[in-house]
């Protein structure tokens, strides 16, 4: 395989982790997207994903399918699952923008909650288009957590991974929970703590609501860090003795190394929360099926360059090259 990438060249107001992590919430942007159609993924007797569409026309299962899973606390309408989509969707492709469970106003559609070891999940939604779709060409796209859960689908199937699966994408995967989670008890880091907490337990007090038998919300101990809400509230819901066990089985640093089928691995060596040092540990550029590629600057899943246009959201574009390398 060939893959040529232009080198990142990070705005020059955004050179910070930290300015370049915030800038894109910031950043304004328009989309040219026709109008999605929505449909649900069965991934088990209980639970339905909510998944956001752009069909080709009249290609039907001939032009090949990018899936995006967006990071923690995101959605199918987060900024950067829409850019790629409207990249890939120029490019050929038919898209599919993908709510993990609960995300996207989709708390109906399941009894529990998210986690970032469900990898199952996109394996079912793999094999769906596979199978009853007869996509012969897909790709899946994961940011931060979506990272982690894509990668962890690719070890998992190892030598085995079926035939249309063609590509994964990873962009600042949080392969490494616990790294992580140390990362964002930093002071620096105590912001971006503040956001993602607040969004888990909103979410987690709306489930509560909703099923009061199974979620409670009195007897919690107080919770001020991810690590606290994985503690106190994932790993119980999900069979798990405690954050440090969850955080084993599901980071996908596990099963890195079995990971074959072709995968782009892009991190910044500043992000601020998924530490660089998590990457290199777990093997990611010992593996001949990950091309890792690791800017200097990018902050977390930003990559704002230097660039006018479609050029300018760097990550974006690099993955739908990447897809273009390894489609048929």
């Amino acid at each position: 395989m060939t893959l040529l990438l232009e080198n990142f060249e990070p705005h020059p107001v955004l050179r910070g982790a930290h300015i370049m992590t915030v800038a894109p919430v910031l950043w304004p942007r328009t989309f040219a997207l026709p109008r999605p159609e929505e449909r649900l993924f069965q991934v088990d007797p209980e639970s339905r994903l909510l998944a956001h569409c752009h069909w080709q026309p009249g290609e039907g299962s001939d032009a090949p399918v990018i899936v995006i899973v967006h990071g923690l606390e995101g959605s199918s309408n987060s900024d950067y699952a829409r850019g790629i989509a409207e990249t890939a969707f120029k490019r050929g492709y038919n898209v599919i923008r993908l709510n993990q469970r609960n995300c996207g106003g989709s708390e109906s559609l399941t009894p529990t909650l998210y986690n970032s070891g469900m990898s199952s999940d996109y394996r079912a939604v793999s094999e769906e288009l596979a199978n009853l779709d007869g996509f012969k060409q897909i790709f899946f796209v994961g940011y931060s957590m979506g990272g982690n859960l894509v990668l962890k689908m690719a070890g998992e199937y190892g030598d085995s991974f079926p035939r249309a699966l063609r590509g994964v994408c990873a962009v600042c995967p949080a392969l490494d929970l616990a790294a992580c989670a140390d990362a964002l008890e930093r002071w620096e880091n105590h912001v971006y703590q503040y956001h993602f907490v607040s969004g888990l337990m909103n979410r987690y007090r709306r489930k509560a609501i909703s099923m009061p038998g199974r979620y409670l919300q009195d007897k919690l101990p107080p919770v001020r860090t991810v690590r606290q809400f994985d503690d106190a509230i994932t790993a119980p819901n999900f069979g798990y003795r405690d954050a440090h066990e969850y955080y084993g089985a599901a980071s996908a640093k596990r099963v890195l190394a079995q990971v074959r089928v072709p995968t782009l691995l892009i991190t910044a060596k500043d992000d601020p929360f998924v530490p660089y040092s998590s990457i290199l540990a777990a093997g990611a550029e010992k593996n001949p099926a990950i091309h890792l590629v690791a800017p200097d600057h990018g902050g977390h899943c930003a990559f704002i360059s230097n660039k006018n246009g479609p050029s300018r959201f760097w990550a974006e574009q690099s993955v739908v090259n990447f897809c273009d390398s390894v489609r048929v």
